[in-house]
């Protein structure tokens, strides 16, 4: 609740606007029984019809006035809540990007995305529901009851007597309504996350004949939020049909002892008409409360979700110099120090049983002079990439230290560090955008700097090829373009601002032998001074290295020349044997 005030209190002049034109629709609707009351009471008897115009009139100009600032206030209303809805998604946006890799993965992508959307919608439509109805809501009901009680004390009782009970109904229901929302907002996130899942795997699904799988594993969780989303909305519309029933039964009670009254001659006619409007009225004050409420009961269970990510602190605080050791070797550019890295410690979780995982990497040491080069080569799920996560400071190691130019990549602001870096990730995004755009990415770079590292990437073949070259549309994911194009493509938005430290891990897959040797070759003369860390599988992608580093389940089993490799390193030395000897079986 305390999110939805903070970015409400932003627009507070523009809310309070709309209030007080909301007021002023309400007091005017409110008049309405009243003039009705006095034409039937006090005009047409006199049998001038010249007064019944003029108060006919009147009420007609009231209606309008009431329809029309209720109509502005409306629109405000509406507008207002998009303001904070698009702030809500703006700021979660913003926060989310600079989520620490440990944040990320408790947040947990599909929770994030239902929060930025399904949680900002609903806290948007109480925000708007409220200013539509905090006014007009409980004007109606104490108007109502007022004026009742001006025209007749001892008939109003009714009323004053039956609204109570409602509102404690409402209340209690109310106070039930966050926790059984929470669940449901819950559950869509587990929907969000098999459907994405299935959406980014199709061709996976498909090809493994696993529709009806994933149908059946889709319709358990989609059955889950409905069965929750039920039951919370069940709960929350108790209060409506206990309100309709004792609203009808006082409204029973006021037509008999206002008929009874009227034939006795103890009140006129009018009243009771009046008396009947206001009741009217009275109820959709009362059942706009209820609205109120149950509105504000799904957006406070959002509003909490979304208020968890925004007050998330940051848990990679960037050190002083004088903190952090200095680096061993004062010609090192990039070093790691006696590095180990445990995800889940990283994530703040436990294993099964409460035992210690397998740590991502043990006791990793190498030191890279600028402008050399690493290949980085060992089994799927090795360590190889969280190497690349913890030199990026995407997590931050639990023992030892990683360097970057001489200093621990703790003392560096995010950007700056992350500058120095041209980097290719497994299964990197294409956006749907044109090529030049994908390689640009919103750096502003020279046309030369794109045709060049198009080249370099060994990409220009097939973009001169297109129509537009360089302005041909990527699909989204790069649908339209083959793998290896996609991959040219990459390598050529990590090369265009021709980085400090250049990354590619397993940039090359999809590519054959002959225009990997190119890329590579390109990459060494026009590149030079970039220091290269490449991942691969291959072995004719990093044997030229400066230095290999063979891995296998964290640690280094391995490191040195592809000679000094082949000499001392029996993994790597059958790697060699198995893939150079397919290639020249």
């Amino acid at each position: 609740m305390r999110l939805i005030l903070r970015s409400v209190g932003k627009y507070r002049k523009a809310v309070f606007l709309t209030i007080f034109i909301k007021l002023i629709g309400t007091m005017t609707e409110l008049l309405l029984p009243y003039i009705l009351e006095h034409m039937v009471d006090d005009v047409v008897p006199t049998g001038q019809l010249s007064q019944v115009i003029c108060w006919g009139v009147a009420m007609f100009a009231a209606a309008g006035l009431c329809r029309q600032f209720n109509v502005m206030a409306n629109r405000k209303a509406i507008d207002n809540a998009h303001r904070v809805s698009y702030d809500l998604r703006q700021a979660l946006f913003e926060k989310t990007a600079n989520l620490s890799g440990r944040q990320f993965d408790a947040f947990g992508l599909p929770s994030l995305i239902s929060r930025m959307t399904s949680d900002s919608y609903n806290v948007q439509s109480a925000v708007q529901q409220t200013q539509m109805l905090c006014v007009r809501a409980p004007m109606l009901l104490l108007g109502g009851l007022v004026m009742t009680l001006s025209m007749d004390a001892s008939l109003a009782m009714i009323l004053v007597v039956t609204v109570p009970f409602l509102l404690g109904i409402v209340l209690f229901v109310s106070s039930r309504g966050i926790p059984l929302y929470t669940v449901v907002q819950q559950k869509l996130d587990t929907v969000v996350r098999i459907m994405r899942e299935n959406i980014t795997g199709i061709r996976v699904v498909k090809a493994l004949s696993k529709t009806e799988y994933e149908k059946a594993r889709f319709g358990a969780a989609n059955r889950a939020l409905t069965e929750s989303d039920v039951h919370a909305s069940t709960v929350m519309a108790i209060p409506g049909p206990f309100m309709q029933m004792s609203l009808n039964i006082g409204l029973v009670l006021v037509i008999i002892l206002g008929a009874r009254r009227v034939n006795a001659g103890e009140m006129r006619p009018g009243v009771i008409l009046a008396f009947l409007t206001y009741f009217n009225m009275i109820t959709m004050g009362v059942m706009g409360l209820n609205r109120i409420f149950m509105t504000m009961s799904r957006a406070s269970a959002s509003a909490n979700r979304m208020d968890a990510v925004l007050k998330t602190g940051t848990d990679q605080t960037v050190l002083s110099e004088r903190e952090a050791p200095p680096c061993a070797d004062p010609d090192a550019f990039i070093r790691f120090d006696r590095v180990s890295f445990n995800y889940n410690q990283a994530s703040g979780t436990e294993g099964f049983a409460g035992e210690q995982q397998e740590k991502a990497l043990q006791d990793i040491d190498f030191t890279l002079r600028r402008g050399e080069s690493l290949g980085i080569i060992g089994p799927t799920g090795c360590g190889k990439t969280t190497i690349v996560n913890l030199l990026m400071r995407f997590y931050d190691v639990q023992e030892g230290h990683v360097y970057v130019d001489g200093r621990d990549v703790r003392t560096y602001d995010k950007d700056s560090l992350r500058r120095k870096f041209g980097v290719v990730f497994q299964n990197d995004m294409i956006f749907q955008d044109t090529l030049r755009e994908n390689i640009d990415f919103g750096r502003g770079l020279g046309e030369e700097a794109l045709r060049s590292a198009v080249r370099d990437a060994m990409a220009a073949e097939y973009i001169d090829a297109l129509d537009d070259g360089l302005d041909y549309r990527a699909s989204i994911k790069g649908a339209n373009l083959s793998g290896g194009q996609k991959q040219r493509l990459l390598v050529a938005r990590a090369l265009a601002a021709d980085p400090e430290i250049l990354i590619l891990d397993d940039s090359s897959s999809a590519l054959d032998y002959k225009t990997d040797a190119a890329m590579r070759k390109a990459i060494e003369e026009h590149h030079a001074g970039s220091t290269l860390i490449l991942i691969a599988q291959r072995v004719s992608s990093v044997m030229n290295m400066d230095h290999i580093l063979v891995m296998d389940n964290g640690a280094c089993i391995g490191y040195g020349t592809h000679d000094e490799l082949l000499a001392n390193c029996p993994a790597y030395r059958e790697i060699y044997e198995i893939q150079m000897g397919a290639m020249t079986a």
